[in-house]
């Protein structure tokens, strides 16, 4: 784990504890599968395991941002520290907008296509097509979704469902149990697996977004999941108590944080640390002796960006990163283990600045923010946003274990998806 310092202190309560469990777990990788992986990608060049990371809206300024306020000048983010390192254009087919959304964006990642902005596992002529997790089911893996959105929110639908228009998430949750079947999903959005005026655990009209209430639109899907075979859990405690190898946990009534403006009700304290739910999902889909394929998602950086509040992007980013580094942890003692570390796209046009007096100004989405303390020293900078929305640049991409060189150097953010899959399926075939 990387040390934590500068006023975003010492990282979430969670982090030690999913650790501990990592170093504990009895994968059922390791060796006990034959050569089925080179470690850092030498040797045999199947991917066992792929643990496919994602910073909704992560550019490389963002990192940065990350880096300067958490590690200062002198520190290095674990999702900076992989073997192989590159960037990926972000174009979506979209015939009206030359930036991409994230669901256009996570479908070239999830299957290899450019389609247009607000589709979700189909391609530009609405046609589905095959994802990366539905890749992995059919190789043999155990396969699992997390994220901090709504588990039906764009980037984890895009591995998981095929739908024309990515605001029907009730559709996706259903395609999720009589489809795709991931083993595991955790994440927000526990309002649309229940109709409307049935709230589940979360209850409707909470203090925090009197406008978040249950509006799902494809029956009880939470005891549809319990009768596929789920154990369902809606908070920190049952989560670590669940047992089984299928697992739903939905942990919040929309995504798992207030994604407003800064001193106007935002708020980054999840019910999970998205830590936790990757150390659990590890914990299950490890036990599989084909090996899995996880996507894990920090939705957080993308709506902070969005909003122009640093101070929580840099909350959700070190969030992030701690999460990157238990991924690296398991891939250490588990050969075979791709892990790969990318943004969908960048948000906000986010500039890192000296603090200047007469530059400070701006309003809205465009507001100048800060200062900031940069960690380890007694230097400070501002962050200035020159946008409310996507940019259009391409982001970085670091990985390492089993075929990450494919990732390296300039590419298309299709060539992501062809490179996972390549690796998943072993030398010499596809």
């Amino acid at each position: 784990m990387h040390a934590r310092r500068g006023r975003f202190g010492a990282g979430t309560t969670g982090v030690a504890a999913a650790a501990a469990l990592v170093m504990l777990l009895p994968f059922g990788g390791g060796d006990r599968g034959g050569d089925r992986g080179g470690g850092h990608g030498h040797g045999n060049d199947r991917a066992r395991n792929v643990i496919f990371i994602q910073g909704d809206g992560l550019g490389l300024s963002h990192r940065e941002l990350v880096r300067l306020a958490t590690v200062g000048k002198d520190g290095q983010l674990a999702m900076n520290t992989l073997e192989h390192a590159g960037w990926t254009t972000t174009d979506s087919a979209d015939p009206e907008e030359a930036v991409t959304d994230s669901a256009a964006g996570a479908t070239a990642f999830a299957s290899g296509v450019r389609t247009y902005n607000g589709a979700v596992g189909v391609d530009a002529d609405g046609n589905p097509v095959p994802t990366l997790l539905e890749a992995a089911r059919g190789l043999g893996k155990a396969t699992g979704l997390v994220t901090t959105a709504q588990v039906t929110d764009a980037t984890p639908a895009a591995f998981g469902a095929h739908v024309p228009d990515r605001g029907d998430q009730s559709e996706i949750a259903r395609q999720f149990l009589e489809s795709s079947r991931p083993d595991v999903i955790l994440g927000g959005g526990e309002d649309w697996w229940f109709p409307a005026g049935e709230p589940g655990a979360w209850e409707d009209n909470p203090a925090k977004d009197p406008t978040e209430e249950s509006k799902g639109t494809a029956g009880n899907l939470v005891e549809r999941a319990q009768d596929l075979g789920y154990t369902y859990v809606s908070d920190a405690d049952g989560l670590a108590d669940a047992r089984g190898r299928k697992l739903l946990g939905l942990f919040a009534n929309e995504e798992m944080f207030e994604q407003r403006n800064e001193g106007e009700g935002d708020l980054y304290e999840p019910e999970v640390p998205l830590v936790d739910m990757t150390a659990k999902a590890l914990d299950v889909l490890s036990r599989d002796r084909d090996g899995f394929f996880l996507l894990v998602e920090e939705e957080a950086v993308d709506e902070f960006a969005h909003r122009s509040n640093a101070t929580r992007t840099i909350q959700a980013g070190q969030a992030l990163d701690e999460t990157v580094a238990l991924a690296l942890d398991f891939a250490k003692r588990n050969r075979g283990t791709l892990v790969l570390v990318v943004g969908d796209h960048a948000t906000g046009g986010l500039a890192i600045e000296n603090v200047d007096p007469e530059d400070e100004g701006g309003e809205g989405a465009t507001t100048e923010d800060g200062p900031f303390d940069l960690a380890g020293s007694d230097l400070q900078f501002t962050v200035d946003w020159t946008t409310g929305g996507h940019t259009g640049e391409a982001t970085p991409i670091t990985a390492q274990g089993p075929g990450a060189e494919r990732l390296a150097g300039a590419q298309r953010n299709t060539d992501v998806h062809d490179a996972v899959l390549r690796a998943m399926q072993g030398r010499g075939r596809g």
